[in-house]
């Protein structure tokens, strides 16, 4: 739940009008720059084929992508920053691709450059007068919520520093202990608790947190009432930092029944989840079509000619919640009886020549972008492991089924780290977890690119554990 206040509720209204604006703005004058330049096409397309509409259906498309005009992506200003370039990066894309397939040869290229270096100026100047209009109402016209903590246990503590960070509230201070918060013998509260809560009302506090103990919330009903006669708004949260590890989460079932989440999984979200299958299928049918369309034949007719057999080696692997697939590869290894029991292992007799080039560059797992395309694969994810190994480390190793909540990747945050290949220790598979649960529970977009880009890296270069 986000702490609202007028200012970042209008501006959730304000930005994406001024931007749709600002938009239409440059669009324009891009055109007549580039008549002034005397590079427009012929016909003024740019103009008459209303091009202007399928700009803005594509703005809309790509905020809402990356959540730009959301509460979350408008409630700090480096969230706004990052989603308009990304933004502002997606629409380039789409708008040059929806030309391509609309075969407009007469759209003027000049135009475009002209429109999206004057889109990123214009852009720096709005977001730049964006955030001195916000200081300036912050700083100067006190458009802030003063608020305030009671507590002293660890997540009064922690609920002080968050809201210190939050540029749209005004902190006040802690306006009593523990101690404060419950009723005496005689279901009072003390005079020196009523006496601060009457100094923080007059001060402009509005809404004071309160860390309580669930199993004393009884014990709250003479502060709840002391607060009503001072008309400050009291607002309560569980202090679990004695029972649960954190971080946790809470939500609500049917805005009724309160849930305690105890890992964080960003793709449990929808729209996380959406985004990533959009990529996922994109990259793989780009991979699918301009690489294995090609390499695929060369690729098998080099393992036909060291060994026979077929070019595609499947073998069934443990996917998201634990069910099996068939996991595609090129065939690295001569056909043999152990291949679902035994993990390959450094100077191993059973790969071919070809293979060990395969596994050293990583080309054998190309095939895998098509169980990507089918989708029980992602592009980024934790490794699939045979069904054999997932039955002897899940008895050996507490958290080794939590990777299992995602689809399995082609690489992974353990895999550009050094944990791929083979694992001769139980360290090694711990570490591979570790790596794999770290990003299950921070997974961002940007994650998966900077995953992708260091594996391409650690391919031209040469992994020590590809064998």
């Amino acid at each position: 739940m986000a702490i609202q206040t007028r200012y970042i509720y209008l501006l959730r209204y304000i930005l994406p009008v001024t931007d749709i604006i600002m938009l239409n703005l440059v669009y324009f004058m891009a055109y007549y720059v580039t008549a002034e330049l005397g590079r427009t096409a012929s016909g003024e397309i740019e103009i008459d084929r209303n091009y202007i509409i399928v700009c803005n259906l594509i703005w809309m498309l790509s905020t809402a992508v990356f959540g730009l005009y959301t509460a979350y992506g408008a409630r700090r200003l480096e969230r706004i920053y990052r989603g308009t370039w990304r933004s502002v990066i997606l629409h380039f894309v789409l708008f040059a691709i929806y030309l391509m397939f609309a075969r407009d040869d007469q759209f003027s290229r000049t135009f475009l450059l002209v429109f999206y270096f004057s889109l990123s100026v214009a852009f720096i100047i709005n977001r730049f007068v964006g955030t001195s209009i916000q200081y300036i109402v912050i700083n100067k016209f006190k458009a802030t919520k003063k608020v305030a903590v009671m507590g002293s246990n660890d997540t009064a503590i922690r609920i002080s520093v968050y809201l210190q960070k939050q540029a749209s509230l005004d902190f006040y201070g802690f306006v009593g202990d523990d101690e404060s918060i419950y009723s005496d013998e005689e279901g009072f509260v003390s005079e020196v608790v009523s006496k601060r809560l009457m100094e923080a009302a007059e001060s402009g506090v509005k809404d004071v947190y309160v860390a309580v103990a669930p199993q004393r919330m009884g014990e709250v009903k003479a502060l709840v009432a002391e607060a009503d006669r001072q008309c400050v708004r009291l607002k309560f949260i569980p202090d679990l930092g004695g029972t649960l590890a954190s971080p946790y989460t809470m939500s609500y079932l049917g805005g009724e029944f309160p849930i305690i989440t105890l890992r964080h999984e960003p793709l449990e979200e929808m729209g996380n989840r959406f985004k990533k299958r959009v990529f996922d299928v994109l990259f793989s049918s780009l991979v699918i079509v301009f690489i294995l369309s090609w390499l695929y034949p060369i690729i098998g007719l080099l393992i036909k000619l060291q060994s026979p057999g077929p070019v595609l080696f499947k073998q069934l692997r443990s996917g998201r919640n634990d069910e099996p697939f068939w996991c595609y590869k090129f065939r690295s290894m001569t056909v043999n009886k152990d291949s679902d029991d035994k993990q390959a292992t450094k100077n191993d007799a059973r790969i071919t020549k070809i293979g060990a080039f395969l596994r050293k560059t990583s080309l054998d797992e190309m095939p895998q972008f098509f169980n990507v395309f089918i989708g029980n694969m992602s592009v980024v994810g934790p490794r699939p492991h045979m069904l054999k190994h997932t039955e002897q480390y899940k008895e050996i190793i507490s958290q080794f089924m939590v990777r299992h909540f995602l689809k399995p990747g082609i690489t992974g945050w353990a895999q550009v780290n050094g944990y791929r290949g083979e694992t001769k220790e139980k360290e090694a598979m711990e570490n591979r977890v570790k790596y794999d649960i770290y990003y299950l529970e921070n997974w961002t977009s940007m994650l998966d690119v900077r995953i992708i880009f260091m594996t391409i890296i650690n391919a031209v270069r040469g992994e020590e554990n590809a064998y």
